[in-house]
């Protein structure tokens, strides 16, 4: 079932030369059925693994795909202005390269260079290239400049592979598709997020450290963005910074405390989701400590509780989102937690699964709201988290004392 929001939108539908070029058919039948006017464009690659008559019958008009149409001297130009959104699927490394580096080859790429809508891509290829440097600069490129994507699946590929790369679900592109044309429900909300694993020092060049890449915080932060919100990342790590994010950079826990405070004070919305050390050196020697002195004696003591600190100082309609990477009983110590930090929801996530949570690109969790509400989202991207955890977010601002029954995502 759609919401409603494709309704009466344009949508250039993108196709590429890839093999998954056929699921392009049901993607564009979901559009059409959910109310959209699917305009297709395929490059001369898409025609060799999908026939243009196919696509025609199923969009709202027939394919396109030449710069050199004489009844449109300027094609790519009508296409860019008309849409209210560009979706490419699949979208081949190729194009993803193109894109990112201006390069305008075909009609497709014209029409993403000669438009100012959203653009959505959803990358297929075999996993070797998926994982590639050079296309994961792109991709990381592209999604600073705010483009949309949906990353691949795991899957069977051609050729019989097991692996990544295969193209996202047809109904999971659509969705994506309908979230970014809905509009910007956090317009105007001040949402501070905090990401990365504080360091606190033992001498002038060691620290005492956790394993926090901070990518899910960095994920929270575009997500919540891309919905509008007035963002700022509080961050302890060094990542490309996403689109409309204001940041903060911080080292230790004290100094995280610091800006937590000061910005929690105006803020409508609160992301804890940094891990922050839970001890720290009394006295951390000012110069390096020498190997041959001897091993040191260190002396801990426990940093301050920031997301305790901001649940108790909580104000009047602010909503405040922790984090609780756990290994044992992960929603029942998350449970408590909860309650103890006046949160409105914790995300949890046993970090001793594979593929979840620290260092990985991946993360599979449960969202625990303090009106009982649970959300569990399986083994995902933590792109795809963050979308989740904002959903959630936005779910609580719009009806904040809802107790609805327990949902899933898979």
């Amino acid at each position: 079932m759609t919401s409603g929001v494709l309704r009466g939108k344009r949508i250039v539908l993108g196709v590429t030369g890839g093999i998954a070029a056929y699921k392009a058919v049901e993607v564009s039948r979901r559009l059409v059925d959910a109310g959209a006017h699917v305009v297709p464009v395929m490059t001369k690659g898409a025609e060799r693994f999908l026939g243009k008559t196919t696509l025609s019958a199923l969009a709202s008009e027939p394919v396109q795909t030449s710069l050199w149409n004489e009844d449109s001297p300027i094609p790519h130009t009508l296409l860019g202005q008309g849409a209210d959104l560009i979706l490419v699927a699949p979208a081949t490394a190729r194009l993803i390269a193109a894109y990112r580096a201006g390069l305008s080859t075909d009609l497709l790429t014209n029409t993403l260079l000669a438009t100012r809508a959203p653009v959505l891509i959803c990358p297929a290829m075999h996993t070797e290239m998926w994982e590639h440097p050079a296309v994961q600069d792109n991709i990381a490129t592209l999604l600073a400049r705010g483009v949309h994507v949906v990353e691949p699946e795991d899957g069977r590929l051609a050729g019989g592979d097991i692996g990544r790369g295969r193209l996202a679900a047809p109904e999971r592109i659509v969705a994506q598709a309908e979230q970014i044309l809905a509009g910007a429900p956090l317009r105007g909300v001040r949402v501070v997020v905090s990401a990365g694993g504080t360091r606190e020092p033992i001498d002038a060049v060691r620290v005492i450290a956790n394993r926090s890449s901070g990518k899910q915080g960095y994920a929270v932060a575009a997500a919540a963005a891309q919905r509008g919100a007035d963002v700022c990342l509080v961050t302890t790590v060094d990542l490309p910074v996403p689109p409309n994010v204001a940041v903060r950079s911080v080292e230790t826990a004290a100094q995280m405390q610091v800006a937590m405070n000061e910005l929690a004070d105006d803020a409508q919305v609160v992301v804890m989701a940094a891990a922050v050390a839970d001890f720290r050196p009394v006295n951390p020697a000012a110069n390096k400590l020498k190997k041959d002195q001897g091993a040191p004696r260190i002396e801990l003591e426990a940093t301050p509780d920031i997301l305790a600190g901001l649940g108790a100082n909580k104000p009047a309609g602010q909503i405040l989102v922790g984090f609780a990477a756990e290994t044992d009983d992960p929603v029942g110590n998350a449970t408590g937690k909860l309650r103890r930090k006046n949160l409105d929801m914790i995300v949890v996530n046993d970090v001793g699964q594979p593929g979840v949570g620290f260092q990985h690109d991946t993360n599979a969790v449960t969202l625990l709201r303090a009106d009982g509400a649970v959300t569990t989202v399986a083994l995902s991207s933590k792109a795809d988290i963050a979308r989740a955890i904002i959903d959630e977010v936005i779910a609580l601002r719009t009806n904040p004392r809802s107790s609805e029954s327990t949902g899933a995502i898979s």
